[in-house]
This record gives C-alpha cells, structure tokens and sequence, in this order.
C-alpha cells in the first residue's frame, strides 16, 4: 500500500531542508578562482527551462537525460559523502554503492524510493558546492530566484507537466527487464520531487557555506516555509517546490540587511560624542582671542589642543570604515 500524501511529503520536505544544511565550504584554490564568474549563475535557470523545452521539441532527450542521471547521480553522491558535505569521510564515499544496490533491487518499495532519493540529494550537494566554488555568492542568489521565477511560470502556463511527466516515465533499457533505477526524479510514497526541487536547496546551502553563515538555522527556516506553501495542496494538484528555497532566500537577505543597519546605527551612536567633541576643540582652536573669552591662544595651547582633535577625527574615520 502506497503511503499517504502528508508522510511521503513530510519525508521529502524534510530531505530537502537536509540538502540545504549539508553541503560544506566549496574549496579555494587558485585555479577555481580563476574560473569563477557571474556567467555561471544562468546554470539554475538554463537548468529548468533548457531541459523543459528540450524534451517538449528534441525527442529522445528524456531517454538521454535519464541515462546521465544513472550514471551521474551515483558519482555525484559519492564525492558528497567523501568530500562535499558536512562531515564527509573518504571511506564514506563508498556507500553508494549499497544505496545504489538498494535503490535498483527495491525500486517499488520504500526502501528503494528512501535509497534513490537520498542518492539525488546527495548528488546535489555535490553540484551545488562545485556551482558555489566558482559563481560569486551574490549571482548565486540571483540566480537561484531567477530559477523560482522561472519555476512558476512554467507550472502557472502549463508548460512544465507534459515534459515533467515524459521525464518521470522515462527508463533506461525499459525493454530489457533490468528494471535499472530512475534517478532522473525522486518518488517517496505518493510524492513526486523534481531533481530541480532539490538541487535548488543545494545551491542555496553551498552559497550559504562559502559565505560563512549557519545554514542549520536557513534549513529549517525553508522546512518551514515548505511546509506552509504546501498546504495550497488542498487547493491544487502540483506546486513548484524551488518556492519555498527562494523565499529563505530572500528572508536571510532581508534578515542580514536589518542587520548591518543597525550596526551601522550603533557605530554612529558611538561615534557621536567623539564627533561633537572634535568639532567643538576645532572651533576652539580656530577662534579669535575675543571669541575664545578675551584671551590670545599662546603656542602652547595650540599645542596642546591639536592632538585632541587629531585624535577625535581618527575615531570618526574609524566608524566611517566600519560603516
């Protein structure tokens, strides 16, 4: 018996937000540096709308594309557990291999479903820490909101489920009876994920780990926010999944500018009696005898009275800087 739709989407909401949490610091090295450019940020986007329109007009390219998956997929996951997550291990890159194994001898069970979907998530978190190595973070994000843009417009205009179902059908060597994995798209139970759906989530973990910030936090923020959205389920058949990763997103953005501000608020509430002070010894340096209370400036209070400014506009500069 197949299991039910709140469980299964559970399951996958869950698998999603992990993808997001577990990809670690893409590698700096020159050569990657070298290559690195904005130009890499139309990945996600041609992603999508490529293979889309690929399938609607080339025929056979749901075939070709489930042949790479089958091949690509397994040595993707393996270079995740090995080297591109969270505490990844050499030796750990070998349990592909029985994932793999499960996934093909237990493709109609949940046991296969579990073992292919964690195989694709695990393939995105390799391909998003390779995207996050050599794309700029802030073309990154871009380019993950460009492919939530372009998400939903393929879904709201119909254009997305014709090729999606060709796609999910298609097997390699349907005829032989080996009955080899489909790791194109990922089922659990009565859900259906696209292989986009969760290769958004690793861009976004990637980009989160180059910056430095703590994904565990974004993770649950965008199993939150796709356990909201996917309430609208009750209302409608299919729902782009990449919603929810582009609406943490943009909540973290907001989140870190609220954030600088006020910092740079603190900065100049610090900064303030420093300034007023240096404005106020640089007006009593520069006044006449009379106006400083009828007494000529000597040398000495020249003296005297210089560093004191020169030391207040060093502070001012300093929150300047900061700022």
């Amino acid at each position: 018996m197949a299991l039910a739709f709140v469980p299964s989407d559970a399951v996958m909401l869950c698998v999603q937000a992990g993808v997001v949490a577990a990809p670690r610091r893409p590698p700096e090295i020159a050569w990657i540096r070298r290559l690195s450019g904005p130009a890499w940020a139309l990945i996600p986007i041609g992603s999508i709308i490529g293979v889309i329109f690929a399938i609607r007009f080339m025929s056979g390219t749901a075939t070709g594309l489930t042949w790479l998956a089958l091949v690509a997929v397994p040595l993707l996951a393996a270079i995740a557990l090995g080297w591109a997550a969270h505490g990844a291990r050499w030796w750990l890159s070998f349990a592909a291999v029985p994932l793999f194994a499960v996934a093909w001898a237990s493709k109609s069970t949940l046991w296969g479903q579990g073992a292919a979907t964690l195989l694709s998530a695990l393939s995105c978190v390799t391909l998003g820490w390779l995207l996050a190595a050599v794309t700029p973070p802030r073309w990154l994000k871009l380019g993950i909101l460009a492919m939530c843009v372009a998400d939903v417009w393929l879904v709201a205009s119909d254009l997305l489920q014709t090729p999606n179902a060709t796609l999910t059908v298609a097997a390699p060597l349907p005829h032989s009876g080996l009955h080899l994995p489909q790791l194109q798209s990922e089922q659990f139970g009565s859900v259906l994920f696209g292989y986009g759906d969760l290769f958004v989530a690793g861009l976004l973990g990637a980009v989160l780990a180059r910056e430095g910030r703590r994904q565990w936090p974004v993770a649950l923020l965008t199993l939150v926010l796709a356990g909201a959205f996917d309430l609208l389920f009750f209302a409608v058949d299919e729902l782009p999944a990449t919603v929810p990763v582009a609406l943490a997103v943009i909540v973290v953005e907001v989140w870190a500018w609220r954030e600088r501000r006020r910092a740079r608020v603190r900065d100049a509430a610090r900064a303030g009696p420093e300034a007023r002070s240096s404005v106020a010894g640089g007006a009593q340096w520069g006044s006449s005898p009379v106006e400083a209370g009828g007494r000529d400036s000597s040398a000495s209070d020249v003296i005297a009275s210089f560093p004191r400014a020169a030391s207040s506009s060093t502070s001012v500069a300093s929150s300047a800087d900061l700022e």
